[in-house]
């Protein structure tokens, strides 16, 4: 090959490239777009949500914080007719104290039907007050921080924002990928007066913290209606919902474990066995709580109680440590444990998910897991901040400043045929992308659209 063909080779070399880079920066500006005002929320909900626990028992601790006794602990049947004595209805659920210093709290429907939560003191059984089930400051947090406070509707959002936030963590990468400059790449330049510098700092903050940010936008997506609902239904398998090698060859109600309390995610589709029919009392309440502790559920296992002459003694906890999980049901007459599952009976999908689901909530490793995920919410928010001030720096005046199209389409083309496949792994971003070419065609049609003399 000659020397000449080699230079016209090298403009065509470098002016492909040029136009990878405007298309791969054409969609990180839209993806950013799309995604960053919600990420905001999402690091600063989250953030809150890391420390729940902390923050209720210091907001609330009227009601979540007692005196510790010498005196041994009321029974549970005890607390719960204090409760109904203070807030009249039907006890639906009892939730152990989680520790020395806590309260019990007794779920109660109330003849409106309003499911009130009251607190009682279990040395002395009384009542510290009661509001509206799952109305606490980190319950409106949680809410808020997957969108439920919204809807249904609402909560698709979270798909969306998940598939974008991967989208705009690749095409970052890319952007930032060094390419022979100086600074930039591990450090910052300038001072915050020149947009190098928010250039530079936005660049390094997302090389720190895109990793972090593809995994909780994985590990968020099983909350989102479509995606983490089939998720949902491939994890959990067939059986009822339990995975095979637990005991379900008992008869089983329509009524599933998320329907009567918070439970891990790969259970929400777990059915409800029910008593065998009895002409025997039933056991009683008190009964099945030291059936629980002999049986070594963790402290602050909640308990569900039947409300029908078929129903069970339904006790849960999801602690910090994945390997605490535990549900058991109870023969409301016998006692008999009818399903007992751990997180070691989980199907491999399930281990993994809720692995990574308490990850993302902090709860995995610790003080170190919180503290790590603190951070990357603060380093989320910065990259929002710091792209919004270096867009605010360089767009033109009057105009939205997005980057420009490759000169050669097929570029274009090509990268948002790969976009189209990760939109099919999660359809609802498939679809925002496919919403986002056509507002990106209709605002190209109209911005060169020859203007009448």
């Amino acid at each position: 090959m000659s020397f000449q063909a080699l230079d016209r080779q090298a403009p065509n070399s470098r002016a492909g490239a040029s136009d990878l880079y405007r298309a791969v920066w054409r969609w990180h500006f839209y993806a950013g777009l799309l995604v960053l005002p919600f990420m905001i929320t999402l690091a600063v909900t989250g953030a809150l949500y890391l420390f729940d626990d902390q923050i209720d028992r210091i907001v609330h601790s009227d009601v979540k914080r007692v005196a510790v006794q010498p005196d041994r602990p009321l029974g549970a049947e005890q607390m719960v007719a204090a409760a109904l004595t203070f807030q009249p209805g039907t006890a639906v659920k009892f939730t152990d104290p989680p520790a020395p210093d806590a309260s019990a709290e007794v779920t109660v429907v109330a003849a409106s039907g309003t499911r009130m939560a009251v607190n009682v003191d279990p040395y002395d059984g009384h009542v510290l007050g009661a509001r509206p089930d799952q109305s606490t400051l980190m319950w409106t947090v949680r809410h808020l921080h997957s969108l439920r406070l919204f809807g249904p509707v609402a909560r698709g959002i979270i798909e969306i924002v998940g598939g974008w936030s991967i989208l705009l963590v690749g095409t970052g990468i890319y952007l930032w990928w060094p390419r022979q400059q100086v600074g930039g790449v591990v450090s910052v330049r300038g001072t915050p007066r020149r947009r190098v510098f928010w250039r530079d700092l936005h660049a390094v903050t997302g090389l720190a913290v895109g990793g972090f940010i593809v995994f909780l936008a994985i590990t968020g997506m099983p909350w989102s209606n479509i995606w983490g609902g089939k998720v949902n239904e491939w994890a959990n398998g067939s059986n009822f919902g339990y995975p095979s090698g637990v005991r379900v060859e008992v008869p089983m109600s329509g009524q599933k474990l998320h329907d009567t309390a918070p439970t891990a995610w790969s259970l929400e589709q777990a059915q409800i066995p029910e008593s065998a029919p009895s002409t025997a009392a039933p056991i009683g309440l008190d009964a099945a709580v030291a059936t629980f502790e002999r049986l070594g559920l963790h402290p602050g296992f909640a308990v569900s109680l039947p409300t029908s002459a078929t129903g069970v003694y339904s006790g849960s906890v999801y602690p910090d440590d994945l390997r605490r999980q535990r549900v058991v049901h109870l023969d409301q007459y016998s006692g008999e444990a009818l399903v007992d599952m751990s997180y070691a009976d989980y199907g491999p999908a399930g281990r993994w998910l809720e692995f990574g689901i308490n990850t993302h909530m902090g709860q995995q490793f610790g003080l170190a897991n919180k503290l790590l995920f603190l951070a990357v919410c603060a380093g989320i928010v910065l990259l929002a901040v710091s792209a919004a001030v270096m867009w605010w720096k360089r767009r033109p005046s009057g105009a939205m400043g997005v980057p420009p199209m490759p000169a050669d389409p097929r570029v274009f083309r090509g990268l948002v045929a790969i976009l189209l496949i990760g939109g099919i792994l999660f359809p609802l971003t498939g679809l925002s992308l496919i919403v986002m070419l056509a507002l990106d065609w209709l605002a190209r049609r109209v911005t060169t659209r020859p203007r009448m003399a």
